[in-house]
């Protein structure tokens, strides 16, 4: 207990799946939590309840996230954690991408998180420092058919975390990033609702399971404490080692619909 004691901690999309479960650990841990997110009145509900705050926020909004950024500075006194779990998915292959497909995604995943990155670094090194954490996917370690928007604005992320860690290194904020695994939260239910797909995914996950959203949460209570206060530039899978072997493919949903017809 109080691995974040004293410490403010700023959690976009801490109303829901990842992000909420983050916002319960960092609190457990003695965190003073602020919600971030575009309902904000969930966000100011979740934020109360935890002890914290809450705020509507937009991070592909470069002025209210500004605004924002302030806010939480001025009723704080300043921040010390952020973590960035804004996203969405459309998986879409590149034949048939269009601007209004790629757009929304590249505009939250990537210019978005790097608005965010920006935000938060600058109020942490207008301070004592402190922790910088966005969230990539394992789509941006093994290539997978339809994600060229998702999967390449992640990745593009990954690569802004380092640059950020040379930048604001000398101001003892630490800059990485956390690339999960398909974990089932309210953005990936519906992938959940099919077996076939699970089971695959899960049989090439070498520890052999599908992750939890307590997984994702631990990492970036690692990552928030002074335990990784060595640690920046990174991407952290939390994948059970699935970033070693490849994605699964039609091909293999084919061969184990036929060894296990009752997936179908």
């Amino acid at each position: 207990m109080g691995r974040l004691k004293d410490k403010i901690a700023v959690i976009v999309g801490g109303a829901t799946g990842f992000g909420l479960a983050t916002a319960e650990r960092f609190a457990e841990q003695g965190a003073t939590v602020a919600v971030l997110g575009r309902r904000g009145d969930l966000a100011t509900e979740v934020g109360q309840h935890l002890g914290g705050s809450g705020y509507e926020c937009d991070i592909t909004d470069f002025d209210q996230l500004e605004r924002v950024t302030t806010e939480v500075v001025e009723r704080h006194g300043g921040i010390d954690v952020a973590v960035n779990y804004a996203g969405f998915e459309q998986s879409t292959p590149i034949r048939d991408l269009t601007p209004e497909i790629w757009q929304p995604m590249i505009d939250v995943q990537f210019t978005g998180a790097v608005w965010f990155i920006r935000a938060m670094a600058n109020a942490m090194a207008d301070g004592a420092g402190g922790s910088v954490i966005s969230v990539s996917s394992l789509t941006a370690q093994n290539p997978s058919a339809g994600q060229a928007a998702y999967a390449g604005s992640k990745k593009g992320i990954e690569y802004i975390t380092q640059i950020a860690a040379v930048e604001y290194g000398a101001d003892n904020v630490r800059v990485n990033t956390i690339a999960p695994h398909l974990i089932e939260t309210p953005m990936t239910a519906g992938i959940f609702q099919n077996a076939l797909v699970i089971e695959a995914v899960r049989r090439q996950t070498p520890l052999g399971r599908m992750g939890h959203v307590d997984d994702i949460a631990n990492a970036a209570l690692f990552l928030a404490s002074d335990e990784s206060a060595y640690i920046s530039g990174q991407t952290i899978c939390v994948d059970g080692a699935a970033s070693t072997q490849k994605l699964p493919t039609s091909d293999d949903y084919e061969l184990l619909a036929k060894d296990r017809p009752d997936l179908v």
